[in-house]
């Protein structure tokens, strides 16, 4: 883990880890992330009272960072694919391919989001401690946010290019490629009426991978202290 020896120890102490000190943690990817975050949960999860203040703001904003590039990442694989499979390989190319393999390729922008989602899903189980949460709220928020923000920007271009692609403007593109000036011309023109349904449901699959490990980790911790209040109502007799 990413952190001075002399701020972060760890003493076993009747078989639980014991956490000492104040911790810079500067992850240097996602997976750097959640293993940081493990670490939090198997010394909360032994019942130690960790204070928040612990991850402290340098802490809390290099999880944040985290949180930022990897949104970042994955919303530029999906701005750069997206265009070149939707709009380009899958209707020129591949030339309506089968069922199948439409959705592997139009699956193969996504993938990217989907393998940090899934890891996102995966570490929202962790949620349990003042250290964890914080943790982990910092790393989602910082993802969620550029992912929304990328979402809209992503829309909202492809919204005006679609509107401004009048076939006469799409003409005057169309001459500077000489012989195949007819085939682009009547090519763009078979893809414009895609461009905004197809733009939104990629909005939304950027926006849902963006909120659904926040609302995975709330369900998680929900059932979690439903299932504790049940256990504590069984014992006590009310």
């Amino acid at each position: 883990m990413a952190t001075d020896d002399s701020d972060y120890k760890e003493n076993y102490m009747a078989g639980a880890p014991l956490l000492t000190g104040g911790g810079e943690w500067k992850p240097k990817n996602i997976i750097d992330a959640i293993s940081e975050i493990q670490q939090f949960y198997v010394i909360e999860s032994k019942g130690q009272n960790i204070p928040a203040e612990f991850l402290t703001l340098e802490g809390t904003i290099g999880f944040f960072k985290m949180g930022v590039g990897s949104g970042f990442k994955e919303a530029v694989f999906v701005f750069f694919l997206f265009p070149v499979f939707e709009f380009y390989l899958i209707p020129f190319v591949f030339h309506a391919p089968v069922t199948s393999m439409k959705i592997l390729l139009n699956v193969v922008p996504f993938a990217l989001l989907i393998a940090n989602t899934l890891l996102c899903f995966y570490v929202s189980r962790y949620y349990v401690g003042t250290l964890t949460r914080k943790a982990i709220n910092s790393l989602f928020l910082g993802r969620a946010s550029i992912l929304f923000m990328k979402s809209l920007l992503l829309y909202a271009l492809y919204f005006c290019a679609a509107k401004l692609a009048t076939p006469e403007r799409v003409w005057v593109v169309a001459q500077y490629f000489n012989q195949n000036a007819e085939s682009f011309y009547y090519g763009v023109l078979s893809i414009l009426p895609h461009v905004i349904p197809t733009t939104i449901m990629c909005s939304i699959a950027m926006l849902l991978s963006a909120f659904l490990p926040y609302g995975s980790a709330y369900f998680l911790d929900r059932r979690r202290r439903w299932k504790r209040h049940k256990n504590q109502a069984k014992v006590t007799g009310h």
